[in-house]
């Protein structure tokens, strides 16, 4: 079982094996906060702090009958205790908030996060029924809004969901552009149904131009950066040459929206093929933005 896993079902130990799902998340993310090593990142959401992540790992505990849920509450069901499995500074943390914050309410929670990390409250629904108008002052803050038309890139390798749709919002991205031939990823939260239900849910549109992204088959035997530059040597005289009007629709979208993120796989721009993407359309007639890679 991986480690986090243990770590939601310890939480729900201590609080006598039931929680409620939102007091859960909020729970789980004053946990985090006290971690060298977060066992779960969370991002702005509907209600505050959420984790994907953590949610998926619940739906997948749940498969295995080691949890049951209803409409509100995760109750846990595998009879084994995983407390004691824990490494010494994560019992400390659970402890912790069993013993400051085990007697609020789900709503004491959410206003407690909210005022204490007002980031995670940015794309609130509820934030005015909750906060005072000084609160809601410090949350508005937060936002990182901006007005200036910029051309991202980002890729995923090497990060978390929330860590990496944390770097989209920080960055106040409009638009996602998948430039991925094949939007599948075995890493959770980054096939085309997850993502885009993800970005949805942060308030970023997303979209997919696989005529813009690179055949698998291509992608073999890269094992060197002058394997990587022969393939982008053959990206820009095949692909980039054929696909000018996807690379118009981006650049059209961008200067309506004025924020769009090209998105792959790699972390190093170096290896992957949206650097040259990005440089074709910052090549194009009417391209008078800054391109900048997050």
């Amino acid at each position: 079982m991986y480690y986090r896993r243990k770590i939601l079902l310890s939480l729900l130990e201590v609080f006598d094996g039931k929680l409620d799902k939102i007091a859960l998340q909020k729970l789980l993310f004053l946990i985090s906060v006290q971690q060298e090593k977060n066992s779960y990142y969370f991002v702005p959401y509907k209600l505050g702090c959420f984790s994907f992540q953590a949610n998926s790992d619940l739906g997948t505990l749940k498969k295995y009958k080691q949890v049951s849920e209803t409409e509100t509450e995760w109750e846990k069901t595998d009879v084994k205790d995983y407390f004691p499995e824990l490494k010494s500074i994560d019992k400390i943390a659970i402890n912790h908030v069993k013993k400051h914050f085990g007697s609020l309410t789900r709503d004491e929670l959410i206003k407690l996060t909210y005022i204490k990390y007002p980031y995670y409250s940015i794309k609130s629904t509820i934030a005015s029924q909750v906060l005072n108008e000084d609160d809601l002052i410090n949350v508005n803050k937060q936002n990182p809004l901006s007005s200036k038309t910029i051309l991202f890139t980002i890729g995923y390798e090497g990060i978390s969901l929330e860590q990496y749709l944390n770097k989209l919002i920080i960055n106040d991205v409009k638009v996602l552009c998948d430039v991925r031939k094949n939007p599948l990823s075995m890493k959770y939260g980054f096939s085309k149904t997850q993502l885009s239900k993800a970005c949805t849910g942060v308030g970023i549109d997303y979209v997919h131009i696989p005529e813009l992204g690179i055949q698998s088959d291509k992608r073999q035997q890269l094992n060197s950066q002058a394997d990587y530059d022969k393939l982008f040597a053959y990206y820009r005289a095949g692909v980039l040459k054929d696909e000018t009007e996807k690379q118009k629709e981006i650049l059209i979208l961008l200067q309506e929206k004025k924020r769009v993120a090209l998105t792959c796989f790699e972390a190093n721009i170096y290896q992957c093929h949206r650097k040259h993407l990005a440089q074709s359309i910052a090549n194009m007639e009417g391209f008078n933005h800054e391109l900048k890679h997050i």
